[in-house]
């Protein structure tokens, strides 16, 4: 990858990286919710989708997206019905959530699973990756450099604004701790989540 291409790409992914987006928003609520280190396994999840995503896009099954729009608008539906699923799961929990520490019992697997298919089934992602990521490639350049290194960039800098988003959701959820606040950020959090879903299906 060239230098000048580089650095271009880097602060490029740096601003993409740390907006308020999907995968930020479910970092902040889990460290919010089960605090840092609990968060760190969705955060395994995530950046397995974000690498398969990305991968993806570059080694051309974004071409064949772009070639048949009838796919991203189902990709975008199923998405968008996700985004609900999760937005109920964190206002129902939501109640109970001033009963909770960063010792409550959540399973890795499935914080895993959650960030995973959280990345997987963002549309956002896919669109961002398709209109992006393909622009800085040379092809007069070893493809495969090029998409190993700006995959590990990209991995690098999601890992990092997560955690940053992790770490303060869980400082705000101990200043929280001791009033009825937490439960309804968490609400608003989960409105969040349905209000994203909610653009996605009518923003075709």
């Amino acid at each position: 990858m060239e230098y000048s291409t580089l650095l271009l790409f880097i602060p490029t992914i740096l601003l993409v990286s740390s907006t308020p987006g999907l995968c930020m928003t479910l970092a902040f609520s889990l460290g919010l919710r089960y605090g840092y280190k609990k968060t760190l396994w969705m955060m395994i999840g995530e950046l397995a989708g974000v690498f398969l995503v990305v991968t993806t896009s570059l080694l051309g099954v974004a071409q064949l997206m772009l070639k048949h729009p009838d796919w991203f608008a189902v990709l975008k539906i199923v998405g968008a019905c996700y985004l609900f699923y999760v937005a109920l799961q964190l206002w129902r929990s939501a109640s109970r959530l001033e009963q909770q520490t960063c010792n409550t019992v959540v399973k890795g697997k499935d914080l895993i699973i959650q960030g995973f298919v959280t990345a997987v089934s963002n549309p956002k992602g896919w669109a961002f990756s398709v209109s992006l990521f393909p622009g800085f490639l040379n092809q007069s350049n070893p493809l495969a450099i090029q998409i190993a290194t700006m995959v590990s960039i990209f991995l690098i800098s999601e890992f990092m604004f997560m955690s940053i988003y992790a770490l303060g959701g869980n400082t705000l959820r101990r200043f929280l701790a001791a009033g009825d606040h937490l439960h309804r950020l968490n609400q608003g959090v989960a409105i969040l989540i349905a209000g994203i879903a909610i653009w996605l299906l009518f923003s075709f």
